[in-house]
């Protein structure tokens, strides 16, 4: 019997397992995608924020505040990319003030380091982009950038080493309560498990459900951006917020850790949790608000449009508590969840000691991982390393200097990736300026070579999204 069953394999999830995997404990993690980060986190803001807009006293001040450290120390000792760039929040009238007065009292409560009100010209002075419409702005110098999808990865490829098992692609269709436990039913399979950790996301209601009814909801809310080339990743130095409202903390200006500029994102509440598709609307609102915060951006910088789809719980802080012997939730995960999952996943440690589970630390616990990112090296770093490997001489991406060493690392990896966009997360090969318009060719050759399937069956990342439709002459 597994010890703890996690279901769910985003930021939240991965979070658990890392911390989890500390311990002398038998865990499997199931995730319903083929892959590590492939729904909400996957389209993410990539903001670690510093800790001033959650309500004082809420889960989300506390495990912001925490998270936030552990993201910084974690990073580094897992090779993900992280910046502290700190963020500013506008205002352009007295209620705008008003709300930045507000935030700066939170933020003091909060226990944030460093926050401050400025006026306009000195938020100008820092940022020269900024709109001559602002008259104040907090500042938040310990709001830092990082890759989502890559935080998660680090987290659940690190489990793995630890001993984590992972099975993907394995959608939970029941629950129900054993003796000295539960049996999960899946695609793939039952697990009988002693301990359950409901990480489901966008389906926590629906997977907190097949045990018993659910006493809250989850309500999908699309957010969509606007990703600019490198051209323009130079425009401000920090994140850039509007005013928060009842929709959210509002349309971000941020620069990100591979030198692009992200807008957005919107908020739209969709019937269903899949529905990441975009739309001009909703897009043309997004460019118009942020135009207001910085002018001149140009929207033929544009390389994409994307969506990503959050869950908002209708209850106002993060779900964290064992809901029946031995199952708990870890629900309604909206922002800052990406900042707060390390802490979230220390809080389900401490809740399982609190409810009798005895844990012990193992000696030999794994907490680091190296990763070859060829772009950043210096030219004798390169040319040693393509001595002991030629592989990395070999450049798939153009537009980010990703090698062909690099992939079949990932493919090396504890959770190798199946699919173009895995590899895409892994690695970042394709998103750059052309978008895996030159290397994609070149990528589904290499899945296809390693995984000993035909071309046409390579996906683009989820089941069903597949590329090609044949394959005429040599491949």
């Amino acid at each position: 019997m597994i010890d703890v069953l996690i279901i769910g394999c985003g930021i939240v999830g991965a979070a658990a397992a890392y911390e989890l995997s500390r311990y002398d404990l038998k865990v499997t993690a199931v995730d319903r995608l083929n892959d590590i980060a492939g729904e909400t986190t996957r389209a993410n803001t990539g903001l670690i924020h510093a800790g001033y807009d959650p309500e004082p006293g809420t889960y989300m001040a506390r495990l912001n505040v925490r998270g936030s450290e552990l993201a910084h120390e974690l990073c580094e000792k897992l090779n993900v990319s992280y910046k502290q760039n700190g963020a500013f929040v506008i205002g352009f009238d007295e209620n705008d003030r008003a709300v930045i007065e507000k935030l700066y009292r939170q933020g003091i409560e909060n226990k944030v380091p460093g926050i401050e009100i400025i006026s306009g010209d000195k938020a100008r002075e820092l940022e020269p982009r900024l709109s001559e419409e602002v008259i104040c702005a907090l500042n938040a110098p310990g709001s830092a950038i990082i890759s989502p999808w890559d935080f998660a990865v680090a987290l659940a490829e690190t489990a793995a080493k630890n001993g984590v098992e992972f099975s993907l692609g394995a959608e939970v269709t029941g629950i129900k309560a054993i003796d000295n436990g539960f049996l999960v039913t899946t695609s793939k399979g039952e697990y009988p498990a002693k301990t359950v950790v409901n990480a489901a996301g966008l389906y926590a209601d629906k997977v907190h459900g097949f045990l018993k009814e659910p006493d809250f909801k989850i309500t999908p809310s699309r957010g969509q951006y606007y990703l600019l080339d490198k051209a323009a990743g130079n425009a401000v130095s920090r994140t850039i917020f509007q005013c928060p409202n009842k929709f959210g903390k509002g349309i971000a200006v941020t620069p990100t850790v591979h030198g692009n500029l992200l807008i957005g994102p919107s908020s739209e509440t969709v019937s269903c949790p899949g529905d990441a598709g975009t739309n001009a609307q909703a897009l043309d609102s997004v460019w118009e608000t942020a135009a207001k915060s910085v002018p001149g951006l140009n929207k033929r910088d544009s390389i994409r449009n994307f969506a990503g789809v959050r869950a908002i719980a209708d209850v106002d802080d993060f779900i964290i508590r064992e809901a029946a012997r031995g199952f708990y939730d870890l629900a309604g995960i909206k922002s800052p969840g990406l900042t707060s999952a390390p802490a979230i996943a220390e809080e389900l440690v401490r809740l399982m000691e609190n409810s009798g589970l005895r844990l012990y630390q193992k000696n030999n616990f794994i907490d680091r991982r190296d990763v070859v990112r060829f772009r950043y090296l210096d030219a004798s770093a390169r040319a040693d390393i393509i001595r002991k490997n030629p592989a990395y001489g070999r450049i798939v991406c153009r537009c980010e200097s990703i090698t062909e060493g690099e992939i079949l690392d990932a493919f090396n990896s504890p959770i190798p990736p199946t699919t173009v966009d895995g590899i895409k997360r892994r690695c970042h090969a394709g998103m750059g300026r052309c978008q895996g318009g030159f290397c994609s060719p070149r990528i589904i050759e290499l899945i296809s070579k390693r995984f000993g399937i035909n071309p046409t069956e390579v996906l683009k990342d989820r089941d069903g999204s597949y590329i090609l439709t044949g394959v005429k002459g040599a491949f």
